[in-house]
């Protein structure tokens, strides 16, 4: 995974959630994510739950499910947080 997380994802986070999230926290659950994460529905559920929270942005049980889809479908891989965080940040 890139050591940089682009500033527009973390800026778009902290400004929908009116938190301030610090690229050191997002590297640090970044760092939990392995490629099997994305695969096992259990483990992805609880990423997006880990980043939800973290962001605290209330996601739904219909769009985890979406997100849940699209990451399978699509086989994103860990390097793909940024594209997770931002399907949470449009629901």
């Amino acid at each position: 995974m890139s050591n940089n997380i682009p500033k527009d994802a973390l800026n778009a986070i902290n400004k929908k959630s009116g938190k301030h999230i610090s690229e050191n926290e997002v590297k640090k659950l970044a760092s939990t994510v392995k490629p099997t994460t994305m695969q096992n529905e259990v483990q992805l559920r609880q990423l997006i739950k880990q980043v939800s929270a973290m962001a605290n942005i209330p996601v739904s049980e219909s769009t985890i499910k979406d997100i849940v889809s699209a990451v399978k479908k699509s086989g994103m891989s860990p390097q793909s947080m940024e594209s997770l965080m931002k399907m949470m940040i449009k629901k």
